[in-house]
């Protein structure tokens, strides 16, 4: 369990917080690049890390992040003008460019605009997502590069979802290799048939599943990286075997979680503020598993009961069907003779154990076991850099060589050490990325 303290410094993230202060100083998602698509089109509301903020594509194509309330009197830009390549309020017209500078000012006899500047951020478009970086100007740092820059927007897939919790929250599922083995199970897999890839090597996704299922409490081991950590999910298969399934986390948002054979799309939980976040999912195309095992996707399940959400509102964003108002649409009857849930919609599954614990959990009142060691490791890290970062201390995974980060699945050799898979001396990775 935390203390009470360190549970403020993990979830609070407003401007002047310990966490807040240390999130600025990463690129960090704002929006989707399908939020804002065409030059001159409407602005778009941004709420980020407690901030009220405007995003607009101006006349030019070029990209601004500002502050909502214009700096005259406050009116909120979200209503202003997009023309001239600025955004112009039109409360009393005044017009400021994506770099916040005012660059009109016609209700004045006597015109000031070099004396008016409002708070903007830096933005890179990258993988359809515009990242920001809202940390000071003299502490800025190249753009991470996650293996999008310069990639064509049919390499890629970007897309998000709102969560009513704290972002914290949300991120520890993605970092929970044992609640795979209860939450989202179902009782079909039963009835699979071994398919004769229970071996070492590279099982099918359908024996993943039952793994998962024979093997409900896996060992985990966690090991330490530049970027933050990556680690194992052991489990043992029906047939004896050792299975492994890899995820790795990058400070502060990223998580690369476990596929067969390997994965490097991301899962990023970005706070809106302390108690709602975007759970962002950006996944790349350019490179393509050199093995087509049925891993490729994860409800290539026969009697797999669940449902993926696939339909996409006005800019990408995943629209939520299952919410708490509706009780995430729970099936007691399912529950009993089906879905361990209850819950049809797979994501759902997931949004409805984390926002049950309300938007910002006492983590005080925990009782952890040994299958909580990766999220207790990932807390730590960004507690201690909170916290480091307020001594003076520089916050790590600032730079480096992002594309390597991935994450990965495989039942081992004898005496094979599952660190090496997913890296650099995979010979899987070696023939996908022609190393």
């Amino acid at each position: 369990m935390l203390r009470a303290e360190e549970n403020e410094i993990l979830t609070r993230v407003g401007p002047g917080t310990p966490m807040g202060d240390l999130l600025r100083r990463y690129w960090t998602p704002a929006c989707l690049t399908a939020e804002i698509p065409e030059p001159g089109g409407a602005p778009l509301r941004v709420r980020l890390l407690g901030e009220n903020l405007v995003a607009f594509r101006d006349t030019r194509g070029r990209v601004g992040l500002v502050q909502e309330n214009c700096p005259h009197r406050g009116a909120s830009l979200y209503f202003g003008r997009n023309e001239d390549a600025a955004i112009r309020c039109v409360y009393h017209g005044w017009a400021f460019d994506v770099d916040g500078k005012c660059v009109d000012m016609p209700s004045e006899p006597a015109p000031f605009c070099e004396k008016v500047r409002m708070r903007a951020y830096p933005v890179h478009e990258s993988g359809g997502i515009v990242w920001t970086y809202m940390g000071p100007r003299e502490t800025m740092t190249p753009f991470r590069d996650f293996g999008t820059d310069g990639a064509d927007a049919s390499e890629f897939i970007a897309a998000k979802q709102h969560s009513t919790c704290n972002w914290v929250q949300a991120m520890e599922g993605n970092l929970d290799t044992s609640h795979i083995s209860h939450l989202h199970q179902f009782d079909a897999i039963d009835d699979i048939p071994d398919d004769g890839s229970d071996k070492p090597g590279y099982p099918s996704n359908w024996m993943s599943w039952k793994f998962w299922r024979h093997d409900r409490a896996p060992r985990l081991e966690v090991d330490d990286t530049w970027y933050g950590y990556r680690y194992a999910g052991i489990r043992t298969t029906p047939n004896g075997n050792t299975h492994v399934r890899i995820t790795a986390y990058a400070l502060p948002y990223s998580t690369m979680v476990a596929s067969i054979p390997f994965s490097s799309g991301q899962g990023l939980f970005v706070p809106i503020d302390d108690e709602n976040c975007w759970r962002y999912i950006l996944m790349s195309r350019a490179r393509r598993n050199p093995r087509d095992l049925g891993g490729a996707n994860l409800f290539a399940v026969p009697g797999a009961p669940f449902t993926v959400p696939t339909q996409r509102g006005a800019g990408g964003i995943v629209a939520r069907e299952y919410t708490a108002e509706n009780d995430y649409q729970i099936n007691r009857e399912a529950q009993r003779y089906g879905i361990f849930s209850g819950v049809s919609d797979f994501v759902s599954q997931d949004l409805m154990v984390t926002e049950s614990m309300g938007p910002i959990y006492d983590r005080t009142q925990e009782q952890l076991g040994s299958t909580d060691r990766a999220v207790s490791r990932m807390r730590h890290l960004l507690i201690s850099a909170a916290k480091g970062l307020a001594e003076g201390k520089e916050p790590p995974a600032l730079t480096g060589d992002f594309t390597s980060i991935r994450g990965a699945e495989k039942i081992l050799e004898p005496d094979e050490d599952w660190r090496a898979l997913g890296t650099g001396a995979d010979p899987v990775i070696q023939e996908a990325f022609d190393l």
